[in-house]
């Protein structure tokens, strides 16, 4: 790894020593060279394994150049399968530009550090529409939409998912994965959207899910939508897949809509009438994230007259399958150092934390749903070559012992 700051590799010194002795001299000034045995020495593995798996995962890297014992235990097998119960990882927030490379900063919230992250090498760039669960991360290339990979930033090991079925070409598609944490298999969700020629208005509209168990896609949901069409952004909450769709009919109140489809039923439904959720209040754009286990929007709050003007950042909880509980709102000196003319803006979370990012800066804002507190976080080394470049990001959580 590289950047700022950066992990030790695999090489070990040749002359670290698993143990170490000095010389001391007693009261009677005779010197006594007799081996000091360290402490490490006298613990067996198994109790030295517990007590490595609770450091965070960037300490976890650098013990592994203390000696040859201790890098011999973090590269165990046996000790990846110890670090899922014990350890408890806060996710980190993996920024990058919009460009052609496939590197990016990752961001410690614990240490408050940011690490230069080559993606995996099957990730040649930046563009890919990205979405993660329980330290997988999914990439979906923007160019055909129908190559994916599943992978593990840290560990670096990637798995490329089968074709894509259904429209080869679409306008708009959103994905989502969940991961079930005590097997490790997933799921992967990609609602595609396309207009239909000649009419603005209808859309056609398809759910696609692929299941590790399986290792096929199905195709779940196809159906035509007037004067509403699918977006980019969706999540999986508890098995039921929630994606936003947006308005393209008349001027209405609210130009977003939420979409709830449950996956264990695998059947055909009717999209409005079953399952639409209305939004909390006129949005510029909503995000969506599982934040254990609770279905959370982060959404830009735009004028009742001027639904693309954002005047505010709020953040809500879906309650009783269809009412949103206001949980907070960004204050203004943080609003206006995050770039109130935005509209629109990344934003993506796990467990307690919520990062929001401006598309125009690297600048990233970290909101803490346990405490309630916001905070910026350390400045990002990530620098701007040009005046229009834009940024973006996502959330993920650093984990050892998972793979695709």
């Amino acid at each position: 790894m590289k950047g700022e700051s950066s992990w030790v590799g695999d090489d070990i010194p040749k002359d670290i020593k698993a143990f170490n002795t000095f010389s001391e001299v007693d009261d009677e000034g005779n010197k006594d060279i007799s081996p000091v045995v360290s402490v490490d020495s006298l613990l067996p593995d198994d109790l030295l394994e517990r007590i490595l798996a609770y450091l965070p995962i960037a300490s976890i890297f650098r013990v592994g150049c203390v000696c040859k014992r201790w890098h011999e235990i973090v590269k165990a097998r046996r000790f990846l399968w110890n670090l899922s119960p014990v350890s408890s990882q806060k996710p980190w927030y993996f920024m990058f530009t919009s460009s052609d490379e496939s590197s990016g900063y990752a961001y410690d919230p614990v240490s408050r550090k940011w690490y230069g992250i080559e993606l995996p090498f099957v990730i040649k760039t930046s563009r890919w529409f990205i979405a993660s669960s329980c330290g997988l991360v999914c990439f979906m290339d923007k160019d055909s939409r129908r190559e994916l990979h599943v992978c593990n930033l840290i560990t670096k090991c990637c798995f490329r998912l089968s074709e894509l079925p259904g429209l080869r070409f679409c306008d708009y598609s959103a994905l989502s994965i969940s991961v079930d944490r005590a097997p490790g298999n997933y799921t992967v969700t990609v609602v595609k959207s396309r207009q239909v020629p000649e009419n603005y208005i209808q859309w056609d509209l398809s759910i696609h899910v692929y299941e590790s168990v399986t290792l096929k896609w199905t195709t779940f949901v196809t159906e035509m939508l007037t004067g509403w069409r699918g977006g980019d952004e969706s999540v999986i909450c508890n098995g039921v897949l929630y994606f936003l769709l947006y308005s393209t009919g008349p001027i209405q109140e609210n130009r977003h809509g939420l979409v709830c489809y449950d996956l264990s039923t695998q059947k055909p439904v009717s999209l409005l009438t079953h399952g639409f959720i209305t939004v909390p209040c006129s949005l510029t754009c909503g995000r969506l994230m599982n934040l254990k286990g609770s279905l959370v929007m982060v959404g830009g709050i735009g004028k009742p007259d001027r639904q693309d003007v954002i005047t505010g950042i709020g953040i809500w909880v879906l309650e009783n399958t269809n009412e949103w509980r206001d949980v907070a709102r960004m204050p203004h000196r943080f609003f206006q150092g995050f770039g109130e003319l935005d509209e629109v803006f990344a934003s993506s979370g796990t467990d307690d934390l919520i990062y929001i990012q401006s598309y125009g800066a690297p600048a990233l804002l970290v909101f803490d749903l346990k405490t309630s507190q916001w905070k910026w976080s350390q400045k990002c080394p990530v620098t701007k070559r040009f005046p229009l470049q834009l940024f973006s990001g996502f959330c993920f959580e650093p984990r050892l012992e998972i793979s695709p």
